[in-house]
């Protein structure tokens, strides 16, 4: 019988955390799971190195590194600068080798998304608050940046297909053939498949972005193949869907249910139901009913505002520097 449970997700670690054991045990699939010492961070870095584990983590080949860091929704400087210095770091990590130290070279970043979308203004907040100097180099020539050892850095909110007619990858395509930069940083709202993830969790990969994957509206990947230059993915996960909230739900009710005397029978007979048959019996009392709907946080208006300021402050990091940033 085929499977065809699917919950919907964007981060890599949470298709490890699908996998029975601790995830390492995938073919194709590395892990690797730290703490800086006195970090509150939690880092994990998959690696998907072959055929076999692209197939079965449903992402392409590459790296992709977590950043979580569940105290993000709270205003708090220190540890927003704190997850901005990681964020260079790992950023300075999967670039390492590419020579972006040199004085000429060029990341465009592209802020993804609906600015009049909350949850998926992500992309086009960080824009807004993105240092660039390309236009430093075209009024005070070529060494203005050179002599200051700073990259050139420009950036696009190319908006979406609703307001553009255009795919973001189209748009893009433009631009590099115009503007050359070396790599391309694109900034995505993601969904997941956990609440405890939205707003505290940041996703950083070599591989690219495929726009919309998460909660099944595919457009055009941006991709080093897509669009003939590396394409880093910066993203954070701003939605996830009603089924798998139910999903977690019923999941703690089953506990609940066991723990009591008089209600234990009840919690066994659901229990036994496979996690797949639960979702999928959730999914078809929810979707007819109501359609496939995704949830945000009540507060993620606030919540994308700071992390806008953290990853644009991780991206100055990473390519101005401490004293420039």
């Amino acid at each position: 019988m085929e499977n065809t449970f699917e919950v919907r997700t964007d981060l890599a670690v949470e298709e490890k955390e699908s996998f029975p054991g601790d995830g390492g045990e995938i073919s194709g699939v590395s892990l690797r799971e730290w703490h800086r010492s006195g970090s509150r961070i939690k880092m994990t870095e998959v690696k998907i190195l072959d055929k076999k584990g692209e197939k079965a983590m449903g992402k392409p080949i590459g790296t992709y590194i977590t950043l979580e860091a569940d105290e993000l929704s709270k205003k708090d400087e220190d540890y927003h600068r704190e997850v901005s210095e990681e964020l260079a770091s790992q950023i300075e990590r999967l670039l390492e080798g590419k020579k972006f130290r040199k004085p000429d070279f060029h990341v465009l970043v592209a802020g993804l998304g609906n600015s009049s979308v909350t949850p998926d203004s992500l992309g086009p907040r960080v824009l807004n608050n993105l240092q660039v100097t390309r236009h430093l180099k075209v009024q005070y020539g070529d060494d203005f940046l050179k002599g200051r050892s700073m990259p050139i850095i420009s950036g696009i909110v190319p908006g979406v297909m609703a307001q553009t007619g255009m795919e973001s990858a189209e748009i893009l395509k433009g631009i590099i053939m115009e503007t050359k930069p070396d790599l391309i940083i694109a900034i995505d709202a993601l969904a997941a498949r956990s609440v405890k993830r939205l707003g505290t969790t940041i996703q950083l990969t070599d591989t690219g972005i495929h726009p919309g994957s998460g909660v099944g509206n595919h457009r055009l990947s941006l991709t080093k193949d897509s669009l003939g230059i590396p394409v880093m993915a910066i993203g954070v996960p701003t939605v996830v869907g009603a089924a798998a909230i139910v999903h977690d739900t019923v999941s703690a009710m089953i506990g609940a249910l066991s723990n009591k005397m008089e209600t234990k029978g009840m919690g066994d007979f659901v229990e036994k139901l496979s996690s797949d048959d639960q979702y999928n019996l959730i999914k078809e009392l929810l979707e007819p009913e109501f359609g496939p709907l995704y949830v945000t946080p009540p507060d993620i208006d606030e919540t994308v505002k700071e992390l806008s300021f953290t990853i644009s402050e991780g991206i100055h990091l990473a390519f101005l520097g401490q004293e420039e940033a």
